[in-house]
């Protein structure tokens, strides 16, 4: 397997979270090794530095999208520095930030693969739409705006509208009993709304995480020509790595269980980009957490991009 190229996109902004922070991440996962961690494997990686930021801004108390016209303006500029990225033949890498700028790098991904899908990584489904919210933050929406369920300048950033279809999202490892991104809880009712959307709930990853990734690459695969992986690093249980702007105790997989199932999802022959979001590094100003973290998806990519060790089963 040759070796990927690497372009590394920095996404600073919390325009889109519940208050600053992951802002500051791009540059602390630099300085914590991130390019290096991947160069250091032989990999062709250039930094394209931070092409977008925004710090988080207080909005109207009753917004319901809030800071909506900045996360727009992030998403899209994300989306032209992907698109340039595939063009140049390098993949997309992207240091977020909150988890917005997933949307923009579908955009992107979307201009050079129109039936790109997304596998979706994270402790919460974000299916929170302006209609339902009680809180109005645009970090709890992601898979709502992706799927049609909100219609506004945000959903609208890719080629078409919705920009996926249920079957080219698949989502993994989210808290099923979240009521503020996952508003349809119950499985029997998001299931008739959504009949084609593969979803692998926190407790079934926890209970099977090799087996839940086997069959989240198989529904994907089969579903979308090229794939993008959004790992938000709240899918970690915080009691073992407290870096998630937006904390889940007892409820994450360990970081050691997602650094052996982020290989699965790199080494997809289809892979069109990768995308980390949701590290705050001020929640642990240590930095020993953030080394940690750096180590193990630094890791996990190089070693998928680069051929390195047996990806097909569980280490």
């Amino acid at each position: 397997m040759a070796a990927r190229r690497v372009a590394v996109i920095g996404a600073a902004t919390s325009a889109g979270s519940h208050h600053a922070g992951q802002e500051r991440a791009p540059a602390a996962l630099r300085s914590a090794g991130f390019v290096t961690r991947l160069a250091d494997t032989g990999l062709d990686v250039t930094d394209l530095g931070d092409v977008a930021g925004a710090t988080f801004t207080p909005d109207e108390m009753g917004a319901t999208a809030r800071g909506l016209a900045a996360v727009v303006q992030v998403a899209r500029t994300v989306a032209d520095a992907v698109a340039q990225a595939l063009a140049d033949d390098r993949l997309p890498v992207v240091l977020g930030g909150d988890c917005t700028i997933t949307l923009g790098v579908m955009a992107g991904v979307q201009r050079h693969d129109p039936d790109a899908g997304l596998l979706y990584f994270d402790g919460d489904a974000d299916l929170d739409t302006p209609d339902t919210t009680s809180s109005g933050v645009l970090d709890a929406m992601g898979a709502a705006h992706l799927l049609g369920l909100a219609d506004n300048d945000l959903a609208r950033l890719g080629p078409r509208w919705p920009m996926l279809s249920d079957h080219r999202l698949v989502q993994f490892g989210y808290d099923e009993t979240d009521p503020e991104s996952n508003r349809e809880s119950n499985p029997a009712d998001v299931q008739r709304a959504h009949p084609g959307l593969v979803r692998f709930t926190g407790p079934q990853v926890r209970a099977d995480p090799f087996g839940c990734a086997a069959r989240a690459l198989a529904a994907l695969t089969s579903a979308a020509e090229g794939i993008v992986v959004h790992f938000d690093v709240d899918a970690v249980d915080s009691r073992d790595l407290p870096l998630a702007n937006y904390p889940h105790y007892g409820l994450g997989v360990p970081l050691s269980v997602a650094a052996g199932v982020l290989p699965l999802f790199y080494g997809v022959p289809r892979l069109r980009a990768a995308v980390f979001t949701e590290v705050n590094p001020s929640y642990e100003p240590s930095g020993a957490a953030l080394t940690r973290y750096v180590d193990a998806v630094a890791g996990s990519l190089a070693a998928a991009l680069t051929g390195a060790g047996d990806l097909a089963s569980p280490p």
